[in-house]
């Protein structure tokens, strides 16, 4: 038996041996407990202040040379107004970090091919960081709960299989408000393993996206091999445009799914050692609007970071 991660009345019904997903309640109260702990085991405060903005952000010296980045190498613009930063301080926090793994039918990707990608990140993750799995086509449902363990997660993999239709937006929704959402203050990213296509999903690219940014959440992408061949589709961006846009507009980066390994060192290394919090004080912030967001650093200093601060 499982229980949908969709928000709303899910309903339960056999689903070919998946991990068993917790009601909401309790699913919110591990997570909080969670929260808890890891809050008095040293990772980083809360990511929102009432009196400025905290965002995260991945730097890099484009030459790899180690020595820290001070804030005099770099820049902030809220709504194409320079701010003045008030912080910026390296975060080799733990990471949580969901891999969230499209296994609708049509998908032009093997199951095994599927596993071979999570498993590699189960391998590569550094001590402190979990993995929350999720497979998703018209329902998101757990395959392997937060976990460290890479032998158990590996066993768990097996749960990956090909049915229904992608309901991409919804999962992304499900997973930020209900796994991300209730460890604010801890570092959080997502890796999607999909070739960006959404078929029926009631929620909008738009409003996944923005509550992606609004959490300070940051989308890995694992590029699949594009099932429409770049057909123009009603209403929706095509799914090239789903990927290039989660990952601007979150920070992340992309990498196809022959490349894994690369693709989880890649992950796991820059959420250790190249992210960084800072804040500042917005100044005329326009109330109950989004905000276009630029960071950028000296000559010399690669900077990713969200493109929009949503609305206080």
């Amino acid at each position: 038996m499982y229980r949908s991660l969709r928000g709303g009345t899910a309903t339960t019904r056999p689903r070919n041996g998946r991990n068993v997903l917790r009601p909401l309640r309790l699913l919110l109260l591990l997570a909080a407990v969670c929260g808890l702990v890891v809050g008095q085991a040293g990772r980083r405060q809360n990511t929102s202040t009432q009196s400025g903005v905290l965002v995260s952000v991945v730097v890099k010296r484009d030459d790899k040379s180690a020595g820290n980045i001070t804030s005099k190498q770099l820049s902030v613009y809220d709504n194409g107004v320079e701010q003045t930063i008030k912080n910026f301080t390296p975060d080799p926090s733990p990471a949580r970090i969901v891999l969230l793994v499209d296994n609708s039918l049509t998908l032009r990707a093997a199951v095994d091919k599927l596993e071979k990608a999570a498993r590699e990140f189960a391998y590569e993750i550094y001590e402190g960081d979990q993995l929350l799995i999720v497979g998703y086509d018209e329902e998101a449902e757990i395959v392997a709960d937060w976990t460290d363990n890479a032998k158990s997660i590996e066993t768990s993999l097996k749960g990956f299989r090909k049915k229904g239709q992608p309901h991409l937006f919804d999962a992304l929704s499900a997973v930020v408000d209900q796994a991300l959402s209730p460890l604010a203050g801890q570092k959080r990213a997502i890796v999607v393993i999909s070739d960006g296509l959404d078929r029926g999903s009631k929620t909008t690219f738009e409003k996944a996206l923005s509550e992606l940014q609004a959490n300070d959440i940051v989308v890995y992408m694992v590029q699949i091999t594009d099932r429409t061949r770049g057909a123009i589709r009603r209403d929706v961006p095509k799914p090239r445009q789903v990927i290039e846009k989660l990952v601007e507009g979150t920070g992340g980066l992309v990498f196809s799914i022959d490349e894994t390994v690369e693709a989880a060192k890649s992950v796991c290394d820059e959420l250790r050692k190249n992210r960084y919090v800072l804040s500042y004080v917005p100044s005329s912030v326009p109330y109950g609007e989004a905000r276009r967001l630029l960071v950028v650093g000296d000559q010399g200093i690669t900077i990713r970071s969200k493109s929009m601060q949503p609305p206080n």
